[in-house]
């Protein structure tokens, strides 16, 4: 159960499991019911030239052996196909497909619409204000500890 006391960590993994659950339910309504959440660390950072799973895995946060587990599946169900990288013909991009495209449109609608309904429930100023703070909050902790700043004066 939520409370006021509840942590960062708690409010910000509902949020993230209240969103998948719509967008990836309002997706099977929409064709593409074969892809779920797991499939999302890939799909978000899919780019229509296409992507080094290497970088995948970085934008994700998760390890290169799941990344390419994710995107075998991936391919297997077409939403995914692997090229040939122009730049360095050893490495591969993964490129989305057709149905990879009109996915990506899909969730990139859907995630639009959940965002304007939860603007319009705390207010358009306030929830610009929260997508700022997250970034911010995001950027500092995808920074790492030895980038982040200090905010008082050393223990001693």
């Amino acid at each position: 159960m939520i409370t006021q006391d509840s942590d960062l960590g708690i409010l910000a993994a509902r949020l993230l499991f209240s969103l998948q659950r719509e967008v990836f339910a309002r997706l099977a309504e929409r064709g593409h019911g074969e892809v779920s959440p797991r499939h999302g660390a890939i799909l978000a950072y899919l780019d229509a030239g296409g992507v080094r799973a290497t970088e995948l895995a970085r934008l994700s946060g998760r390890h290169k052996q799941i990344v390419g587990r994710l995107v075998d599946e991936l391919e297997a169900l077409g939403y995914v196909e692997r090229r040939p990288d122009p730049a360095d013909r050893r490495a591969k991009l993964v490129v989305p497909t057709e149905r990879g495209l009109d996915q990506q449109r899909h969730a990139d609608e859907i995630i639009a619409d959940i965002e304007r309904r939860h603007a319009g429930t705390i207010g358009e100023p306030a929830y610009a204000q929260l997508r700022r703070a997250l970034m911010a909050i995001t950027d500092e902790a995808a920074a790492g500890p030895d980038q982040q700043h200090d905010s008082g004066p050393a223990p001693g």
